[in-house]
């Protein structure tokens, strides 16, 4: 088990290339995911399974929502979330254009929206749409309890898993605090998003923000897309969507900020992530010095009570 040297650090925070080893190595890449342009048509799931051979997942419908994926593991890499709400988006006001007319949004249901609570209350409804990906932490606890070397960080910053080096133990799987990581049952290693480690060598985009036709998901200089996402906050804020928020960009937060990160309708845990993600091998240089310490402890006491006996 090695855990990352703490590396460089600067007002961006740490560069988790450097900590890793690399002296000269590119910009840290990453996705900055905008959900309030995504609007489901799951491309990227398609376009990450087709590059990377990942099996079909089963495709089971789960009868809440038009989402047949049903979140990330060792056969998904990338996954769209459809979330119902009966809320408008930001300050919208309902029926506003709509001359009386019901629109069918497609809900899973036997009957139109609006047909059993009246015209005044059919547009308090929305979708929130948000493709969630592995979010290439920047202190990424599966590295830390990796036995094999299996999973590694690259010269851009992100977190790869060799499938050739991974024995099965499974210790990054309860590792990851935001449940990424997944085994696959047939041969019982771990898979998950690389951000399409062989692309970026090429100078590619990764698929997934090749095929998004909103560009929902966007790829680039993780400072860039940082900055980016801040105006972007503030466009929306002017507008009049005040619950527009970043997850997952900040520097400081308990994952020393993620590769990949959202902009946000609604708090995190409304779309299945952690509102205050730590890595998890956080305490564990404490947790051996504590163990180390009692280790001491118990042979001093031993040793005492040896040395008792004998005289």
């Amino acid at each position: 088990m090695v855990m990352e040297r703490q590396g460089r650090t600067g007002a961006r925070g740490v560069d988790p290339a450097a900590s890793s080893g690399y002296d000269e190595h590119p910009p840290r890449m990453g996705f900055f995911t905008d959900t309030s342009v995504c609007i489901g048509c799951k491309a990227c799931e398609v376009a990450c399974k087709e590059w990377n051979a990942v099996p079909e997942d089963g495709l089971n419908f789960t009868g809440m929502s038009f989402d047949n994926s049903e979140g990330l593991g060792a056969d998904t890499w990338r996954h769209v979330a459809f979330i119902e709400q009966r809320a408008p988006l930001g300050h919208q006001e309902s029926g506003v254009g709509r001359g009386g007319t019901v629109t069918d949004l497609g809900m899973p249901s036997f009957t139109r929206p609006g047909d059993t609570t009246g015209a005044e209350e059919r547009g308090d409804f929305r979708w929130l749409m948000a493709s969630d990906v592995c979010k290439h932490c920047t202190h990424a606890a599966c590295l830390d309890v990796c036995p094999t070397g299996a999973l590694f960080r690259t010269e851009f910053g992100t977190v790869v898993v060799q499938e050739d080096i991974c024995n099965g133990c499974g210790y990054c799987v309860p590792a990851c605090p935001y449940g990424v990581i997944d085994k696959r049952e047939d041969d019982g290693r771990v898979w998950k998003c690389t951000l399409c480690y062989d692309r970026l060598g090429a100078g590619l985009e990764p698929a997934c923000a090749k095929a998004c036709p909103t560009d929902s998901i966007q790829f680039g200089e993780l400072d860039e897309l940082r900055e980016r996402a801040q105006r972007r906050v503030a466009a929306m804020h002017e507008a009049g969507v005040a619950s527009a928020r970043l997850y997952g960009e900040d520097p400081d937060d308990g994952v020393g900020g993620a590769g990949a990160f959202f902009l946000l309708l609604d708090e995190p845990e409304v779309y299945g992530l952690p509102p205050d993600p730590v890595v998890t091998t956080r305490d564990l240089p404490s947790m051996w010095r504590h163990a180390g310490v009692a280790a001491l402890t118990l042979l001093a006491g031993l040793s005492l009570t040896f040395l008792r006996r004998r005289t």
